[in-house]
């Protein structure tokens, strides 16, 4: 058995501001309709077991609701208390089946990659299968097209042209100089970071190698719960857990370790450039998005959330418009947008971590207005879904239904308003917004009070376990 492991836990911060740490770009659709996660499960071969998903505690709701957008159900969602790289959390995913007494071998892929040619991509898995079932420890290398300073690289032992070969060593991402060199040499790939094993194999060589790392897993898991989807850990014995990546932890130790080439179009979409060299492009290079008019424009990548963008006579820029931050860079400057991020961190702004429209897992607000003493949002409810009992110490809220029909709970009163039908609730006030109906409700909500802040909620009772 084939089991599929998507690791989901990145934050995205090179794809600033549409990708962050709240909605990382995994859960956007960059490419096409669907998202980059919901494709690296739509791309899976048919022959594989249902995806085990690990994700961290802040996108479980995310995960959990873009499967359920494209009909496709997971082997569970493992949450990750913090993020340790890739070794532990590969080492989780094994142990989950091996404590079933199961040893399948794992699929191991990221959530965000972008790979273009499936075909391609499953005849590199079928090699991988053969290999991992022969107690090999495959990684997938990309086979390069140039000379790129954004990737780790594989080297290889390449006599003669075959379907993989040995791995001598890895490397990190190299200047342009030592790129070039790997590229002409013939014997690098890129370093996809996906991989093949057994759940056994990996786990042994995990112990031969990087045992604290399993000894922390194993404890981890051992009072493991349920919660709906979601597999909780125990958190305190998860923090003790050293963060290495795989490759350092054990495809760089192990004498097993084995490079499948891939050639399927592949990209990790790591900056603005990478995604404009993927997507189509008008006869001047162009790639826009949104209301976007351009003149004389070349070679640029333009995206408008909500509003017109014009542009004259420019080239070789990354111009991207969200509902509150707005980004230019030259594309060769692309790959440093991790600077703003990190000062955007540094001086504690709320755009390092989410946008203006906050999802969450009953539906999404949209905060369109805000100063000292007020602030409105625009809150969208899923049919059949509802907000947790809750109430504030801080503030009052008028509610105004734009669409829909909303059941209200105030204090001890259960009733029902239609469009154009407004509520008021009071500070202390023990109130619930619920959606009974088959299409989504809409209200506008006007909050009043001397402080707004999202950690002024009380919940009492909640769907989603929150607290």
């Amino acid at each position: 058995m084939i089991a599929p492991i998507i690791l989901s836990g990145g934050s995205g911060t090179r794809l600033w501001p549409l990708s962050r740490k709240l909605h990382p770009k995994q859960f956007i659709d960059l490419v096409n309709d669907t998202t980059l996660f919901q494709d690296t499960i739509l791309r899976l071969p048919d022959n594989v077991a249902n995806p085990l998903i690990i994700c961290n505690e802040d996108h479980r709701f995310l995960a959990a609701e873009q499967l359920r957008q494209i009909d496709k159900e997971s082997n569970g969602i493992i949450l990750e208390p913090i993020g340790k790289n890739t070794a532990p959390a590969i080492a989780l995913a094994a142990l989950k089946f091996i404590n079933k007494n199961e040893d399948p071998l794992l699929l191991v892929l990221s959530a965000d990659h972008l790979i273009q040619d499936t075909n391609a991509f499953h005849q590199s898995i079928k090699i991988a299968e053969e290999l991992a079932q022969n107690n090999k420890l495959v990684t997938f290398g990309i086979v390069p097209d140039k000379a790129e300073t954004g990737y780790g690289y594989i080297k290889a032992d390449i006599d003669n042209p075959a379907d993989y070969y040995k791995i001598q060593s890895f490397t990190e991402k190299p200047n342009e100089k030592d790129a070039q060199l790997y590229l002409d040499s013939g014997n690098y790939f890129w370093n996809s970071g996906m991989f093949m094993f057994k759940a056994s194999i990996y786990l042994q060589e995990l112990e031969k190698f990087e045992p604290e790392i399993l000894a922390s897993c194993k404890k981890s898991c051992r009072t493991e719960y349920k919660d709906k989807d979601f597999i909780r850990l125990n958190n305190d014995e998860f923090y003790q857990c050293p963060e290495q990546s795989v490759d350092y932890a054990v495809m760089e130790h192990t004498e097993d370790g084995v490079v499948v080439p891939l050639d399927a179009n592949w990209s990790d979409i790591g900056s603005w450039n990478a995604l404009w060299d993927a997507k189509d492009k008008d006869s001047n290079g162009n790639v826009s998005e949104g209301d976007v008019i351009l003149d004389k424009v070349k070679n640029t990548y333009i995206y408008s959330s909500n509003r017109l963008i014009s542009a004259i006579g420019i080239s070789d820029l990354v111009i991207v418009d969200t509902q509150d931050a707005l980004l230019v860079t030259d594309k060769k400057y692309s790959q440093n947008i991790k600077h703003i991020v990190n000062r955007l961190k540094k001086d504690a702004r709320p755009e390092a971590d989410d946008h203006r429209k906050v999802f969450r897992p009953w539906g999404y607000y949209d905060s369109i207005d805000s100063n000292n003493g007020f602030q409105v949002k625009r809150i969208l409810v899923n049919p059949g879904a509802k907000l947790s009992l809750q109430k504030h110490q801080h503030r009052a809220e008028h509610w105004v239904v734009v669409k829909g029909v909303a059941t209200i709970t105030r204090g001890d009163d259960v009733f029902v308003l239609k469009e154009n039908q407004s509520t008021y609730i009071p500070k202390d006030k023990i109130h619930r917004l619920e959606n009974q109906e088959k299409i989504d409700l809409e209200i506008i909500e006007i909050q009043t009070g001397d402080y707004l802040g999202e950690d002024d909620i009380i919940r009492l009772e909640d769907d989603y376990q929150r607290n």
